[in-house]
């Protein structure tokens, strides 16, 4: 079985954490991860703890937090003071988010089976989505 590596280049740890190594980037120049150690030769090292936040980042990214309600759920889970409640309600505020958006694609959903439907039942060569969607 292959060990951890300790450190990891950008390229490493992208492909470690399963996220592209422009997102890194993107996360340092956001503060969700510290900026790395470097080289004499001036390229980035990461930790493995490094490693650890990215992939944390990403499965909350994967959840639908903002990147905010991540800032906010890393500062909890790096924080030696970590507060179950706090991340709880976090989440539930985020949950509600969610809630709202289903709601939302359910609307969008039916008003595209209506559309689809007055295409179906229309014979003429006007088209009623691209009627609708123009209006």
């Amino acid at each position: 079985m292959a060990t951890k590596p300790k450190t990891f280049s950008r390229g490493q740890l992208a492909k470690h954490s399963g996220v592209k190594a422009e997102t890194i980037r993107y996360y340092e120049s956001c503060g969700l991860i510290k900026p790395p150690l470097r080289t004499s030769g001036g390229h980035r090292i990461y930790s493995a703890d490094d490693a650890n936040r990215v992939t944390f980042i990403r499965r909350c990214r994967e959840l639908g937090f903002s990147l905010k309600e991540v800032n906010g759920l890393t500062e909890l889970a790096y924080n030696d003071d970590i507060s179950c409640t706090q991340v709880r309600e976090l989440t539930s505020d985020h949950i509600v988010d969610v809630q709202g958006k289903i709601k939302d694609l359910k609307k969008m959903e039916r008003v595209l089976k209506s559309m689809i439907n007055q295409c179906d039942e229309n014979t003429s060569p006007d088209c009623p989505i691209i009627e609708a969607l123009s209006s």
